[in-house]
């Protein structure tokens, strides 16, 4: 008498196949990567309180001296592709992140995949669509290439898959996503580089050991894998505490397989090459020495020089210390991540498709 109307819902007896994805709404998140590993996901509305409140993603509870050094958007029902050293894929959907706000830290990823004692993550492609579209390129420590499809990395398996055929006294160092027309470079621990097309590696099957991308000398190793985009410069920092940035223009585009051309001139004054990046002018560095001590640096305060030198000192070190990584700060991502975001008032999913 009190609650007449009809009954809005249907009981069946066969409710069907279900997953737990089925009970998770798509929505788009910030993902985050921390220095040291940690890994978490962040609803994009939140940052755009943190726009206004001029905290950024700096508000994030972080260890000592860590910081993001990753970021990018992903909807929950999306892949992140983890590449380990031994040449092996794992997968977690984002909606498997830990969620968290600007005050949280997330998890260690190494403890989110079933990773062997000694393995170790060397990257991360989030992916939206397994399309043939679409290619992963990965280098190995003695040069070493293989491009293959996306599409080949359609069926996950709790244990991961084998992604590239790797020796013994190999690793992987990096692995990059591709629309199928991009240019590939790699550089060395000795300051040779080459840069070539993409459409020079033809697509191969996963578990193979790929083909010569960089010819190089017993006493040196590749040390960096970057996917080029206009109007970049690169740049290369040396143990010693010196370094550059160059055109990209000026590394000449030959085929793969070669010994490259002079990045930087690994003297003794600069010593080995510890890291090749892709940067542009807004981008901010992280130099970390063996002694743990950190230096934050903008990158348009590096002079843009020619290849072929010796570059200039991009950091004083104490006596014994040399810089051991270099890391591409995240938190200006955030910056330009939340001004993309809060452009209007319209629904988020339609602002950060395109991002």
């Amino acid at each position: 008498e009190r609650f007449g109307d009809g009954r809005r819902t249907e009981i069946i007896d066969d409710v069907g196949d279900m997953d737990i994805e089925d009970l998770i709404a798509e929505e788009n998140m910030v993902v985050s990567v921390t220095h040291s590993g940690y890994i978490k996901r962040t609803p994009t509305h939140l940052y755009r309180s943190q726009r206004r409140g001029g905290k950024g993603v700096m508000g994030m509870e972080k260890k000592d001296e860590d910081f993001v050094e990753s970021l990018f958007v992903a909807t929950t029902h999306n892949y992140i592709l983890f590449f380990t050293d031994k040449g092996r894929c794992h997968w977690l959907k984002v909606y498997e992140l830990p969620q968290g706000g600007r005050a949280t830290r997330g998890r260690p990823i190494v403890n989110m995949l079933q990773l062997e004692p000694d393995e170790k993550i060397r990257a991360m492609v989030p992916v939206r669509n397994f399309d043939s579209s679409h290619f992963v390129i990965m280098v190995t420590r003695q040069g070493q290439v293989v491009r293959n499809s996306l599409d080949l990395y359609s069926n996950p398996r709790k244990a991961g898959i084998n992604a590239i055929k790797i020796q013994d006294t190999d690793e992987l160092i990096g692995a990059r996503l591709t629309n199928g027309e991009q240019e590939v470079f790699i550089g060395t621990r000795r300051g040779m580089a080459i840069r070539f097309k993409e459409s020079d590696l033809r697509p191969m099957g996963r578990h193979v050991q790929g083909v010569r991308g960089i010819t190089i000398k017993k006493d040196d190793a590749v040390i960096g894998l970057e996917i080029l985009r206009p109007n970049s410069t690169l740049l290369t920092v040396c143990a010693n505490g010196f370094g550059k940035r160059t055109q990209t223009d000026d590394y000449r585009l030959i085929k793969r397989g070669g010994q490259g051309v002079i990045n930087i001139r690994a003297t003794d004054r600069n010593g080995d090459v510890v890291s090749v990046m892709e940067v542009i002018d807004d981008d901010e560095l992280i130099m970390i020495t063996q002694n743990g001590v950190a230096i934050r640096c903008p990158v348009e305060t590096i002079r843009t020089i020619g290849r072929n030198t010796q570059g200039v000192r991009l950091i004083n070190l104490g006596e014994k210390d040399r810089v051991t990584s270099v890391a591409r700060m995240g938190e200006k991502d955030a910056e330009h991540l939340a001004e993309e975001i809060g452009l209007n008032g319209n629904d988020v999913n339609d602002e950060t498709e395109e991002s």
